[in-house]
């Protein structure tokens, strides 16, 4: 039992870090700070190296309980782990589950708002380059799409 309960505090931990990177990385977007968000990559891919070890930790107590119980490893979860735990433990487990659940689902919310606000800005850069380019861009009409419009060079060449 004291395996699993330090396997979730080190997954929560883990989670409050990746917490902290998306956060700092949202905020390098927004600030268009281009060797912060790098850097925030780089400090994504070490966590995730991190926890594709903890995700190997939690397959072999799930494989362990398995074996325990007497039932496939598919089909152990927390509950079936804690049963007959006692009650302390079995409720400290369930408070760093909770809390490592929510600390995900922030962790994926704010992924994918960084995503968004990466999106928004590669769009807005490919805008810009193609009218300084004077590359023409297609859009939609109400009837669909409009072939691309006539653009005027933004540039004169001759200043």
């Amino acid at each position: 039992m004291s395996a699993l309960l330090d396997h979730l505090r080190r997954q929560r931990e883990s989670s409050q870090r990746l917490l902290e990177i998306v956060m700092a990385q949202g905020a390098a977007i927004r600030d268009q700070d281009i060797t912060t968000v790098l850097g925030t990559l780089s400090d994504l891919q070490a966590e995730m190296g991190y926890r594709d070890r903890l995700e190997r930790e939690r397959e072999q107590i799930l494989a362990g309980a398995a074996i325990e119980l007497g039932a496939a490893p598919d089909t152990i979860d927390l509950e079936a782990i804690l049963a007959g735990r006692p009650a302390d433990e079995a409720r400290q487990a369930r408070e760093l589950s909770a809390e490592l659940r929510g600390l995900i689902a922030e962790v994926g919310r704010i992924h994918n708002e960084n995503r968004i606000l990466i999106r928004q800005e590669l769009a807005f850069l490919d805008h810009l380059m193609r009218a300084l380019s004077g590359t023409p861009q297609t859009a939609y009409s109400p009837t669909g799409w409009d072939p691309a419009p006539k653009t005027v060079s933004l540039l004169d060449a001759r200043a």
